[in-house]
Parts: structure tokens; C-alpha cells; sequence
């Protein structure tokens, strides 16, 4: 490929998909943002759904953070706005998808689909070519004409496996009438790795590596071209949309944050609490001076999000002192809101297979990450507090012990059918399994906080 001819005339966006999950799409979406940065671009990433782990690396490429879009927890409009303010200052905005492109959590709602309906993206389809050649041409024509709503800049084969696979793959794609903007060779080095509760790129695979087998295999240029002849960061639709602008406080909001043990927070969340008050970061595996918290119990809110505390129960044992001043902060009535592991850290404890680690005991609860008690909850959430829906997201194999807490409000899931996951209160806390969307903190914060 020659760079030397990579231009890019106007701003310019797409949404990148496959027709199912470990099509490479994540793989090939960390890699085009890499290259356009190499290229001198400002590159803005987007995550389809409420992923937390995807967004992780976006931003490592990037180098800022990647940004939520979920139609299930955020209105049409919000997303517009969302996607109008975070790409104000990008030359490319790449939108990388969840699952299958018209997977949702009801037939295609909720789908990556769209959310390239709703921002009017041309997507870039990534299909697995590995045990196909013309069969691909059913296959094309099905996702082409599926819904007449989408439209779609090309398509990039992944797992190709010779010259001649490459060549038969080239042809299906000139006669289904959509540009083929590369052919990805077969390659074990880029194929990802599983680890505990998501995903992690290879260790054996560098960032070299990866953007010399895409630089070799995608046609960048022909990419640039489909996408400015098409919608573009300057379509009409964009420039009406004014970005929200939030009203500071002086709320001192304090927040958990550790690199697993605390980690699933979205980009729009911390940026609404920025908006709100001064947020200032703690890391709960370290031990904090007694004068942490206190005093604050009237103006601040503690904010403890999800992660995998089950993996660092040592760390979070030995900073007692840390547990303790929360535990102080609570019962003095400070308000904290804690999500997932967050919530398990405020209960009494934490027990695996090796037995149980003490925790905040805000909660008088117990919770098992024991190999037998594993089960997976997952999906979108919705309940009624305080008058106001509240939506999020659920994902996790812990289970609350025996004797199970009691829900203050019953949790629905997308399609409105009840679920077990309980909504917790005691006094000024509000703790629970579900991640919360970021436009709920904008209903808990005037309710959790006297600023």
C-alpha cells in the first residue's frame, strides 16, 4: 500500500461489523485505527453496546477514550449528541460493532445496525473467509439488501488462505456490486486469546506484527475514498446537533480505580462526574491516611464501578484501613453508588474456593466466586427508582450466598420480563449487579448528593 497517497479531504466516519461474533472485526478495527493514526489523523473511537474491554484497547491506540453507543441505554438523540460531541476535534471517527451486525436484543434493536441508522455510518463488513469462496456471494447479497437503511462502504475478507482464495474472493465481491477493500491472509499470531470474563489480545502478537499483515492486505486509500464519497463527519444531520454542556458543582466525587479490580467504567460516565463535581481517583488495594472521607459524608459521593475484586481479594485484604474509612463513610451516612464488583467490595465478604476474605461490610452480605456457585447473568436491565427508568448492563458469574438479599424494586430485562438481580439500598447507598448506564447518574446525582 502506498501511503504516500492516503489523503483524507474531509472528516470523515464508519462503523465497522461482521455478520457474527469472532469474525476478526475487533482485531481489524484496533488495526485501522492504529494505521490511520500513523497517517497523522486524529482518530476518535466508538464502541457498539456496553462493552467495557474493547474500549481499552481503543483507547491504548488512540490514544483517547473511546466512547459508548448503545441504543437500548441511550435515546436516538443522545447517541447523536453523544457522537457529535466526542468527534469534535477528530479527523475519522471508527465505530467498532458488537456480535453479528443485526444482532440486538430484540431481533435487530439494540444491534450495531442501528447504530449505523441512527448516525447515518457506511459500514465496512469484516467476513471470515476461511472455508469459503463464491459461497461468500450469498452471503454478501443477504447482508446488502437485507435492509435497504444500511448502506455499506465495502467489505475486508479476513482468514484468507492463498493468492488464488484471494483472487475467487475479489471476483464474488465485483459481482455482488460491493468495493472489496482488502484480503487479511490466515495468520495464527492475530487470532485473540481468551482470559478471564473478556477478551485480551495475543501476547505473542505485537503491534508491529499487526500492522504490517494489514498493511499488506488493506487497501487504505480505497477505503478513504468509499468513505468521503459517502457520509462524512459533515453530513447535515451532524451540524444541527449541539453538544451538552453541564453545569459545575463543588461536589468532591470520589472514585475507585484500580487496572482489574476496579475497572469497568464508561468514558461519558467520568465525563458527566467531571461535569458534576471534582472527581478524584483512589485505588482500594491501597492503604488511604484515616483522613480519607472523613468529613465529607455531607457533600461527596463515592462512586465504586465493577471489575474483578475477586481476583485481588490479597490486595484489597490488606488495605484494611481503606475498607474500614468506607465502611465509616457509609454508616456516617455518606452516599456511595457501586456497581457489580464494586457492590461485592462493600459486602462482607468475598469467598472462593479458597475460602472467605473479608470485605467493606457495608452490605451484610456475602458473595461466592466459588467454581461450583459460577453461573453467567448477563443482559441489558431496566428498573423504576425514584420515579425515573433507570437502564444498564449485567455481566458477571458471581452469586450472592445464601441467605439472598431482598430487591427494593423489581429488575426487568430489555424485553420487560422479571429477573433476579436485586437493587440494594441502606441508607445513602445504592449498590447492585447492574453496570449503570451513564445517564443515570444524572437522576442519582441530585438525589445522592447535597451539592
Amino acid at each position: 500500500m502506498n501511503f504516500s497517497l492516503l489523503l483524507c479531504p474531509m472528516k470523515a466516519a464508519f462503523l465497522i461489523a461482521a455478520p457474527s461474533s469472532g469474525s476478526g472485526k475487533t482485531t481489524l478495527a484496533r488495526g485501522l485505527m492504529a494505521l490511520l493514526r500513523q497517517r497523522g489523523l486524529r482518530v476518535q473511537p466508538f464502541k457498539c453496546g456496553p462493552d467495557y474491554i474493547d474500549t481499552k484497547f481503543h483507547e491504548a491506540v488512540c490514544g483517547r477514550p473511546s466512547v459508548n453507543l448503545d441504543t437500548f441505554m441511550a435515546t436516538p438523540e443522545h447517541v447523536r449528541e453523544l457522537f457529535v460531541r466526542y468527534t469534535e476535534d477528530a479527523d475519522v471517527a471508527v465505530v467498532e460493532g458488537m456480535m453479528g451486525l443485526f444482532d440486538g436484543y430484540d431481533h435487530d434493536l439494540g444491534s450495531s445496525a442501528e447504530v449505523a441508522r441512527v448516525l447515518d455510518l457506511p459500514v465496512v463488513l469484516v467476513v471470515d473467509a476461511r472455508s469459503a469462496a463464491f459461497s461468500t456471494a450469498a452471503l454478501l447479497q443477504g447482508f446488502l439488501h437485507f435492509r435497504e437503511d444500511v448502506r455499506f462502504a465495502g467489505v475486508i475478507y479476513n482468514k484468507v488462505g492463498s493468492q488464488r482464495h484471494q483472487q475467487l474472493l475479489r471476483e464474488v465481491a465485483a459481482e455482488v456490486g460491493i468495493p472489496c477493500l482488502g484480503c487479511i491472509p490466515k495468520q495464527a499470531s492475530l487470532e485473540q486469546g481468551s482470559r478471564y470474563l473478556g477478551l485480551d489480545f495475543s501476547e505473542d502478537m505485537s503491534d508491529h506484527e499487526l500492522l504490517q499483515v494489514l498493511s499488506q492486505g488493506l487497501d487504505l486509500q480505497a477505503l478513504m475514498d468509499c468513505l468521503t464519497r459517502g457520509t462524512s463527519l459533515s453530513h447535515p444531520w451532524y451540524k444541527s446537533v449541539s453538544p451538552v454542556r453541564h453545569t459545575s458543582t463543588s461536589c468532591r466525587i470520589f472514585v475507585a480505580r484500580n487496572a482489574e479490580s476496579f475497572s469497568f467504567v464508561y468514558a461519558e460516565t467520568l465525563d458527566l462526574l467531571s461535569s458534576l463535581g471534582s472527581v478524584e481517583f483512589f485505588d482500594p488495594e491501597e492503604d488511604f491516611p484515616s483522613a480519607f472521607l472523613a468529613g465529607e459524608e455531607e457533600s461527596a459521593l463515592l462512586y465504586l464501578p465493577g471489575g474483578y475484586p475477586e481476583k485481588h481479594l490479597e490486595a484489597l485484604v490488606r488495605a484494611d484501613k481503606t475498607r474500614r474509612l468506607i465502611r465509616e463513610f457509609a454508616e456516617a451516612g455518606g452516599r456511595i453508588i457501586a456497581e457489580c464488583g464494586g457492590m461485592m467490595y462493600l459486602c462482607r465478604s468475598i469467598i472462593t474456593d479458597e475460602g472467605g476474605s473479608p470485605m467493606c461490610g457495608v452490605l451484610p452480605y456475602d458473595v461466592s466466586a466459588r467454581r461450583e456457585d459460577r453461573r453467567l447473568s448477563l443482559g441489558y436491565r431496566r428498573f423504576e427508582l425514584y420515579g425515573r427508568e433507570l437502564r444498564g448492563h449485567e455481566f458477571h458469574y458471581t452469586q450472592f450466598a445464601q441467605p439472598l438479599p431482598v430487591s427494593i424494586v423489581q429488575v426487568m430485562n430489555a424485553k420487560g420480563e422479571p429477573v433476579p438481580t436485586p437493587i440494594l439500598r441502606r441508607d445513602n447507598v445504592l449498590a447492585s449487579y447492574t453496570h449503570l448506564a451513564p445517564e443515570a447518574f444524572r437522576v442519582l446525582f441530585p438525589l445522592l448528593s447535597n451539592c
